[in-house]
């Protein structure tokens, strides 16, 4: 089968793939419905999200050649919904089928140590850091990168896999318990608010992306999503979009691309600075209030990506705030009593829009699904939101 191109897509009608049955190949499924495309998920659980409202779930380990193989036989093209897929899947698979993201640009995205290699080839600045992989490498952590904040290379995610450190010594026990792995020290740096792009390139090198997005994370994980950004400067908007833009066109990459930020405090005083903290080759957690702030979601732009249809860019018609459910608002006295959360009340607010992932199980830090407020203006939007968390017993903002 041939690549889709800009004057040749894959049109509606024909059958999508998506390795991965969580909640983003969920909304990705929806997505793809709406605009009248079969679906098909490969997931091991018979009870992931995605799959349940799949045309098809293929049932089956991510490494099975056989669900590779039937995957390969029923979807006309395929992408993915999580970066830790491995990428020799997606390899094999492009040998019938189209595939976006590639597996090349994914594997670079699943270690952090090569993810910051090519934020250098593109430009863009990381966070000072060094590599660690052996005790002679830990021996020649340079003392300036002290303290910072020790990093599985691969596999971590939400605040998994991170230890801060202070000194070498501390350093080196952090090594220890993270099992001796390959590792990255970044340097810990004076953060001022952590930002997100979404961009969506096509394979003709044509590119949007959505407004940028300012993020607060609590226990590493995502919590609340404000756009438009409220503390960040135009000028640092534009350079937070040219910095993933160069990320993607280095990658050569196609498909939905979140790229997160971290801004720095000048150290004379001067403007905040940016540098780029990793990228997810897929729609992101920070992008989820465009299906309801926006006339197009990141989850249609993923298609529209991979089956080579036009890429209008995105408006935000709506301001917004996006608040992330964990499993902790279900969990009472310590995770023995399950409760229903208020919803009545929440979704009495003006512009509250509830989106549930369909998880039977609640537990401490699962996202269970996220509520995004709109509003007229972005103070009314906040208002309405933190109205919303007071409901569900979340911090203020």
């Amino acid at each position: 089968m041939t690549q889709p191109r800009a004057d040749r897509p894959l049109l509606p009608g024909a059958t999508l793939g998506v390795m991965g049955g969580g909640q983003l190949g969920r909304m990705f499924v929806h997505a793809a419905q709406a605009l009248g495309y079969r679906t098909a998920v490969l997931d091991p659980d018979p009870d992931s999200p995605a799959g349940l409202v799949s045309h098809r779930h293929i049932q089956a380990d991510y490494l099975d050649p056989v669900g590779l193989a039937l995957l390969a036989d029923v979807a006309d093209a395929v992408t993915t919904e999580f970066e830790n897929v491995p990428a020799q899947s997606l390899r094999v698979l492009a040998e019938r089928r189209p595939v976006a993201p590639a597996g090349d640009a994914v594997a670079i995205c699943q270690d952090r140590a090569d993810e910051k290699a090519h934020f250098s080839r593109a430009g863009v600045p990381c966070a000072p850091h060094a590599v660690i992989r052996t005790e002679a490498d830990l021996a020649a952590v340079p003392a300036g990168l002290l303290p910072g904040i020790l990093k599985t290379a691969r596999m971590g995610y939400d605040g998994k896999g991170q230890a801060r450190v202070n000194d070498a010594a501390e350093l080196a026990a952090a090594w220890q318990r993270l099992g001796r792995v390959a590792c990255v020290l970044e340097q810990r740096l004076p953060l001022l608010r952590e930002l997100s792009v979404i961009v969506a390139r096509g394979a003709d090198g044509q590119l949007v992306n959505f407004p940028v997005q300012q993020n607060l994370h609590r226990d590493g994980i995502l919590a609340v999503t404000e756009v438009p950004a409220p503390d960040v400067s135009p000028q640092l908007a534009q350079q937070a979009v040219q910095c993933a833009a160069a990320i993607a066109a280095e990658l050569g990459y196609v498909g939905v691309l979140c790229v997160e930020f971290f801004v720095l405090a000048d150290d004379d005083g001067g403007e905040p600075r940016l540098v780029a903290n990793e990228m997810a080759p897929r729609p992101h957690n920070s992008g989820h209030y465009t299906l309801n702030a926006c006339d197009i979601s990141q989850f249609e732009l993923q298609v529209r990506a991979m089956t080579g249809l036009p890429l209008a860019p995105p408006r935000l018609h709506s301001c917004c705030v996006m608040l992330n459910l964990l499993g902790d608002l279900w969990l009472r006295d310590g995770g023995s009593t399950q409760v229903t959360p208020p919803w009545e009340q929440v979704l009495a607010l003006p512009g509250a829009h509830l989106h549930l992932y369909g998880k039977a199980d609640a537990r401490p830090g699962r996202k269970m699904g996220h509520l995004t407020l709109t509003g007229p203006n972005a103070e009314a939007a906040r208002d309405t939101a933190l109205r919303a968390a007071a409901l569900l017993g979340l911090p203020g903002f």
